[in-house]
């Protein structure tokens, strides 16, 4: 028995700095994603740089969205930042809808939070249903997009940016975001 626990406690030390070292991995990699999607956005749209510097907090998220038919998928991650305290919260997301709509895209969300009270139910109650009508045709460097996003979350903005994918949809989708246990 005492072997057993032995192995036990020294199987835990082992692990637990090479998964400590992956968590922070996944981080770094969210974190450079959330960069470079700003300055995406800042480039096509010069204003949002001042709305998101004067805004309570903002979110990234990288998504990758399947429409077939009548149905809809997707599913990925991200960061919310408090610009007051420079916190960051982890995060997945994962959403269904229905509507009409076929192909698959690889889309960045940037949520702008407006009043404390919308990020903080963002980030402890993580719900968005929305509608969305897009088209696009990109891929990493070529190609155009025509998107439109809506939300019933007052105190929110929301940009979306196209990285590659060939999509048509009309649909309703209901999105869940909450709070990653293992990047935390």
């Amino acid at each position: 028995m005492m072997r057993v626990l032995s192995l036990f406690l020294t199987l835990a030390l082992i692990t637990s700095p090479a998964l400590a070292d992956k968590n922070q991995k996944k981080r770094d990699k969210i974190n450079s994603s959330a960069a470079s999607v700003l300055t995406k956005l800042y480039e096509q749209q010069p204003a949002t740089k001042k709305e998101i510097a004067g805004a309570v907090g903002y979110a990234v998220f990288s998504n990758v969205g399947v429409n077939v038919i009548f149905f809809s998928a997707g599913g990925g991650s991200g960061v919310v930042v408090n610009n007051k305290s420079g916190q960051r919260t982890y995060m997945n997301m994962g959403s269904a809808g229905v509507g009409l709509g076929l192909g698959i895209k690889d889309f960045r969300a940037v949520f702008v939070f407006h009043k404390q009270s919308a990020m903080d139910n963002f980030i402890n109650t993580g719900w968005d249903f929305s509608g969305q009508a897009d088209a696009a045709a990109k891929t990493t460097d070529r190609g155009a997009e025509a998107s439109g996003a809506g939300t019933v979350v007052n105190g929110v903005s929301i940009y979306q940016l196209t990285e590659a994918g060939l999509a048509l949809q009309v649909t309703l989708q209901g999105t869940k975001y909450w709070k990653s246990d293992k990047l935390n």
